[in-house]
């Protein structure tokens, strides 16, 4: 199991090796309009399913091994939303964010993604962390879209 300390050790062992990190996020909607959200091993709070872009790899084709690799997911279409300027400590760690509609989620607890839910994008649950409150407004359009994540 990942905890915050593995974590943080992780993402300084790569700020050394590579200290740009591009990384993926999807807003995945079902079909009645929920957006699903996960609950991490190692971070706090309902989030975006996410991941890391490996070296050489499309975003697109990372955000469908990440989000088949946490959430099962499998089919659906992908539409990029946009490109996010994010910072991870002193790492650049732009993010590629997506919606995926009509995709399958055959979620299983595992060592990353400890929980899912499907909330409603306008009201999500207490504990959603505010990157993905701001990602919610701007896909609902209660939000102008940011260059920041």
């Amino acid at each position: 199991m990942l905890t915050s300390i593995a974590f943080r050790l992780h993402m300084l062992a790569r700020a050394v090796i590579s200290p740009a990190v591009l990384g993926v996020a999807g807003a995945v909607f079902d079909a009645s309009g929920r957006v699903l959200l996960v609950r991490h091993s190692y971070a706090p709070g309902w989030q975006l399913p996410s991941g890391g872009v490996g070296r050489g790899e499309h975003p697109d084709t990372a955000l469908r091994r990440e989000l088949a690799e946490e959430v099962g997911l499998s089919g659906g279409s992908i539409h990029m939303v946009g490109f996010y300027a994010r910072k991870a400590g002193w790492v650049s760690a732009p993010v590629a964010f997506y919606r995926i509609d009509d995709a399958v989620v055959d979620f299983r607890p595992n060592l990353e993604i400890r929980a899912i839910c499907f909330a409603d994008p306008l009201a999500p649950p207490d504990g959603t962390v505010p990157a993905a409150r701001r990602r919610l407004a701007e896909l609902s359009g209660k939000s102008a879209i940011s260059t920041n994540w």
